[in-house]
């Protein structure tokens, strides 16, 4: 997607009743603020607004609070799409903690038609969404249209991810910005306001292409929620790449990186010089890699490198 192609809105307010009232977005899961994970995942976005209190974040984004404070996540959801540009608007809440930008990007393609993630069960067309309160949605489809052809799907407004339940989570979900400020505006004047106002009622007109992916969905609204993404992450087969991106987070740095062959490195390392090379032999493939630009190719090169060397050292034992 082109950059700038979309902005971003996320609903950081909120009481957060269930977890006793504290501040939900700074928890952190596998070391990072839920509210940094969600900003990662939308790191392609041309603007990133921020609806709730100020607060220290991995990027920079922009702020904005609802009226009337406290007004619920109809009026949050305005708040936000007031400070964007873009004609597609990607709208999430600060707590799902395993969103990815190839999720996110999934969601952008659905509303041109050519939607479709790993792990995703697929993505369908309905002519409008039947929504409960809230930020979980239930409802059918009335004619169900694949959304896989390339070229879009004629009349599609948005789409929203389902969750492992079948539900609809309007605050996982990517809108074309026009038609979300319709339904906004008309809500106002209809309701002579949009404090309090369900979430229902701004997707239930919208034609909304229907994303499932169990995991993205996620979220975390009860201390067992927490304490489930929490485990998740530390599973056999996410750790490695949970650790990855949380190291990259805090270093600053967005790099691909082939952990095979860094792990197959600092095995030979291990095994053919002495188990103390291998932290260090994968310290010094990076730092050379840093001296010739920093890039994947570079990075590639001195893993090579360091890789041959540690096959001839073996060899003479």
């Amino acid at each position: 997607m082109t950059p700038g192609a979309y902005d971003a809105v996320i609903l950081a307010g909120g009481a957060a009743r269930r977890l006793g009232g504290v501040d939900k977005p700074a928890l952190r899961v596998g070391g990072r603020a839920l509210l940094d994970r969600v900003l990662d995942a939308c790191r392609g976005a041309g603007r990133t607004v921020v609806v709730g209190p100020r607060r220290p974040t991995v990027r920079p984004v922009r702020w904005a609070r609802e009226e009337p404070p406290g007004g619920g996540p109809v009026a949050a959801v305005d708040a936000g799409v007031r400070q964007t540009t873009a004609p597609l608007v990607l709208v999430l809440s600060a707590d799902l903690p395993f969103l990815t930008p190839e999720t996110v990007r999934a969601l952008l393609d659905g509303i041109e038609g050519t939607g479709g993630i790993e792990g995703a069960e697929g993505v369908q067309a309905t002519g409008g969404s039947q929504a409960t309160e809230g930020t979980d949605a239930t409802g059918g489809t009335d004619a169900t249209v694949g959304v896989h052809a390339t070229g879009g799907v004629q009349g599609i407004e948005g789409t929203v991810l389902i969750d492992s339940d079948g539900r609809e989570q309007p605050l996982v979900a990517a809108y074309r910005a026009e038609p979300l400020r319709r339904e906004i505006a008309l809500l106002a004047t209809e309701h002579g306001g949009l404090g309090g106002l369900p979430l229902r009622l701004l997707v239930s007109e919208l034609a909304l292409a229907r994303l499932q992916h169990p995991t993205a969905s996620f979220d975390c609204d009860t201390w067992e929620d927490i304490t489930t993404a929490r485990a998740r992450i530390r599973e056999h087969g996410h750790v490695l790449d949970e650790w990855i991106a949380a190291v990259k987070a805090e270093l600053g740095i967005d790099l691909d990186v082939d952990t095979a062959a860094l792990l197959d490195l600092a095995r030979d390392a291990a095994h053919g010089v002495a188990r103390p090379a291998a932290p260090l032999t994968t310290f010094l493939v990076g730092y050379a890699a840093a001296q010739k630009g920093g890039g994947p190719e570079e990075l590639a090169a001195a893993t090579e490198k360091a890789a041959a060397l540690a096959a001839r050292w073996a060899e003479e034992q």
